[in-house]
């Protein structure tokens, strides 16, 4: 799982002496951060405490700070009504963006352009399993309460004084995911939750003695997956995926149940631990990195041309195309030859090529074949040849085929196709003189004699 990536730098104190115990006051500080000390950042705080209301930083800015990982948004909450919110911003010259005005988020931009999203306090009033009806409150302790995780309740001020209402600072020293309060209730309020259990675990767990009262609660749970939208899933799984070891994580999800809901087309998850350890251990290259849709690709069967897992997940015609073609093209073998991988290369790319090479390798690891040091070359050889191929266009067009005297239309198109064939097979070579000699050779053939 991904390390906690220590706290020693997140925080001026150590952790062991900050329990939170319920506590409103601070319990700790964090270390200089750029982005909290930043002029825009302190633009944004004034415009929001010129009424002289608290302001903090929630949730994940606050945690990964903890954590020593890079922050990537930065979230406000405030006790002031999203309206007035929206009024103080404009009376800064800030933009203010209505993004969720029914649940009190507001979008700040900074002078700079950077956007902050700001939410006013919240309780929860009612659920219905994904979403919440909210009142708005002044009660930092409630809306830290509505919250999903110990380590996302986190809160600090503008002076980077912490916050911790449920021992999320003991959590994330431990890699320890835990709901706050039962986590069959947090999963009823919204089941989403469930897949962001399994998301957070994997990014922030340490090991997989995952909390056991958390997994009968997911697994039970499981069934009301299929009430989420195609979106929801592929978000939370494709940065599933961008963990560092995902496998493992789907490895529990699979036992549980939980898969078959959403993702009932996997068929190996042994495949996909493979290609990590391809991507990220095996070798140094610069072409070869963790990917999601590679690492999804590896989950199912090979050979599978079906458009119903991308339609399910509501995948962009991108990632569709992408997908099916790595699940359905072809695989080369460490036996392939320079001269076929080269015209697999044509066809479909480098960047193709390079994932189903990476797909075929951990197939044959997978199948139990421990390849040595020279099978292991030969894999190696494949994505040289790979990395070095520069794109080929054909050396003649159809203005050729014109010049030569043949019809514009099928009698073009099938000569072209002829030589097409013919270059490839010659791996390459034949340069345009040569794909010229060739073309008025078929066109000689093909004209009427009183024409040639």
């Amino acid at each position: 799982m991904g390390g906690h990536g220590g706290l020693a730098g997140g925080l001026d104190r150590s952790v062991g002496t900050m329990t939170a115990q319920m506590t409103f006051s601070p319990v700790g500080q964090l270390s200089p951060q750029p982005w909290l000390n930043s002029a825009e950042t302190k633009a944004v705080l004034d415009a929001l405490t010129a009424d002289g209301a608290e302001v903090r930083f929630i949730g994940g800015c606050v945690r990964d700070a903890i954590a020593r990982r890079p922050v990537k948004d930065i979230d406000l909450a405030t006790p002031t009504p999203p309206d007035r919110v929206m009024a103080l911003l404009e009376a800064a010259g800030l933009r203010a963006i209505p993004t969720g005005l029914a649940h009190g988020t507001i979008t700040a931009i900074g002078p700079q352009g950077t956007p902050y999203e700001v939410t006013t306090l919240r309780r929860d009033v009612a659920t219905d399993g994904r979403h919440a009806t909210v009142a708005f409150t002044d009660d930092w302790y409630a809306d830290a309460a509505r919250r999903d995780f110990t380590i996302n309740a986190l809160s600090a001020d503008r002076e980077g004084q912490v916050y911790d209402y449920f021992n999320g600072l003991q959590d994330l020293g431990a890699g320890r995911i835990r709901f706050i309060g039962l986590a069959a209730q947090r999963l009823d309020e919204d089941i989403l939750r469930l897949l962001r259990f399994f998301r957070f675990a994997a990014f922030y767990g340490m090991g997989n003695d995952l909390d056991r009262g958390a997994l009968d609660a997911c697994r039970v749970a499981a069934p009301r997956l299929s009430t989420l939208s195609g979106e929801r899933i592929a978000q939370e799984l494709l940065r599933l995926l961008e963990a560092p070891d995902p496998a493992a994580m789907l490895t529990i999800m699979q036992g549980l149940g939980i898969l078959a809901p959403i993702l009932p087309d996997v068929s190996c998850v042994d495949r996909l631990k493979i290609l990590q350890w391809l991507e990220t251990r095996a070798m140094a290259r610069s072409t070869v990195r963790p990917d999601v849709l590679r690492r999804l690709a590896s989950t199912l069967r090979p050979g599978m041309d079906d458009y119903s897992l991308p339609g399910r997940l509501h995948l962009s015609n991108a990632q569709t195309d992408r997908l099916l073609a790595l699940t359905s093209l072809p695989r080369p073998n460490r036996q392939t030859a320079a001269k076929d991988l080269r015209r697999m290369l044509y066809q479909h790319g480098a960047d193709t090529v390079r994932d189903l090479i990476l797909l075929a390798w951990a197939d044959e690891r997978t199948v139990g074949i421990l390849p040595g040091a020279e099978e292991n070359q030969r894999w190696i050889a494949l994505l040289d040849t790979a990395d070095q191929w520069q794109p080929h266009s054909l050396p003649v067009s159809g203005a050729d085929c014109l010049a030569c005297g043949m019809k514009q239309g099928p009698q073009c198109g099938a000569a072209l196709a002829k030589v097409e064939h013919w270059w490839i097979e010659a791996d390459f070579k034949p340069d345009r003189a040569a794909c010229l000699s060739y073309l008025r050779q078929l066109a000689d053939e093909s004209l009427p004699p009183d024409v040639a």
